[in-house]
């Protein structure tokens, strides 16, 4: 990991950080092969043509995908968890459904088209 990601992931706010960790440690722990660097101003976790990216917002902790498919069952078992067309936003307060979430990692990954 470079010390660009470093920095980042260092200055996300005290309620936060426990979430971005948490996220940085299931993508690291299904690929511990990714490649993570700073592309679109966030820690970006590459492997091969897939990817994710995890971004503390000033409301939320977001996971980006990039594609509403890789998202579509995450919403219906989820509701109450706010997501985007390609995102899922997480507030500090959510508690992280994380088998939910790794499907939704290993779908951007594996599935990235």
């Amino acid at each position: 990991m470079n010390r660009e990601v470093q920095r980042y992931l260092a200055s996300v706010p005290k309620d936060r950080k426990p979430l971005v960790d948490k996220l940085h440690g299931l993508i690291i722990g299904l690929y511990p092969e990714a490649k993570i660097d700073m592309s679109y101003r966030m820690p970006t976790y590459k492997v091969k043509d897939g990817w994710v990216a995890v971004a503390n917002q000033k409301q939320y902790v977001s996971l980006y995908t990039c594609g509403a498919h890789h998202l579509s069952k995450f919403k219906e078992k989820h509701p109450g968890i706010k997501t985007g067309k390609g995102c899922i936003n997480f507030k500090a307060t959510d508690t992280l459904p994380v088998a939910a979430v790794k499907g939704v990692i290993k779908h951007a990954i594996e599935h990235p088209k």
